[in-house]
């Protein structure tokens, strides 16, 4: 029996929710979020914010962002000509600050020292502890290392299953749950990565116009994986960190 007849699947934006109530807590992240909620109490006005893409800590940061009207900025937009506009914030996202692409260490330097000054607060978010970021200026790694940090972990089964089922219901999907469940036993364990198959997933249900079932789910997920994996090959060694959503 041949395949139904495919019908295009209009790719439409499913915008992230981002706010305090939309974040779900896990053990861990828990920590994490228990930093952000303490704001404005913290120890210091620096907080290095660490975890691998998927993790959350993009959410964290906007949960930050929303509370303190925090300007978000990534670090290769902390120039020497943008820290004295930068520096009138009253609370600044550095995000990527991890990345050594395009940033300016001394700008930095530079811009941690004006908001301290002036009392503000900053989160600074890295997919690696400070120690890793190669770091050449040494006012600088000293200055972030002894900034408190927090750190997230990849999510842990409970909360990729929980992830999993809201993502569905963004998407006014409704599947069985042994679909969730066999994704949750085969996924990596990155939030990033469950927002892919999920909208893959919703691409492929309506181009099919099938429901989406286990044996669905499990063969996009590995045509997925497959299509990585030659991917891959193609590209060479892989030594280089792929890019992910946070």
């Amino acid at each position: 029996m041949s395949d139904p007849p495919r019908q295009l699947a209009l790719d439409l934006p499913v915008i992230p929710r981002f706010g305090s109530e939309d974040f779900l807590v896990s053990p861990s992240n828990e920590a994490a979020y228990a930093r952000i909620e303490a704001w404005p109490d913290w120890p210091d006005r620096v907080l290095v914010l660490v975890g691998p893409p998927g993790s959350g800590k993009s959410h964290l940061a906007a949960i930050f962002a929303e509370r303190s009207g925090a300007l978000t900025v990534p670090v290769a937009a902390v120039t020497a000509e943008a820290v004295p506009e930068l520096a009138r914030a009253e609370a600044l996202v550095i995000e990527d600050a991890d990345r050594a692409e395009g940033r300016d260490e001394k700008a930095l330097f530079h811009l941690l020292n004006l908001v301290r000054e002036r009392g503000a607060s900053v989160v600074a978010t890295g997919s690696r502890p400070v120690e890793a970021w190669g770091l050449a200026t040494p006012d600088l790694r000293s200055r972030l290392r002894l900034a408190p940090g927090v750190s997230l972990e990849p999510p842990d089964e409970a909360l990729l299953r929980v992830v999993l089922v809201k993502l569905f219901l963004d998407r006014q999907l409704v599947v069985d749950t042994s679909v969730v469940d066999a994704l949750t036993l085969r996924l990596d364990r990155s939030l990033a990565r469950a927002r892919d198959v999920v909208a893959l997933l919703d691409r492929e249900g309506l181009s099919r116009r099938r429901r989406i079932t286990r044996p669905l789910a499990l063969a996009t997920l590995a045509a997925l994986e497959g299509a990585e994996d030659e991917g891959g090959d193609d590209e060479g060694s892989g030594d280089e960190e792929p890019d992910g959503e946070d």
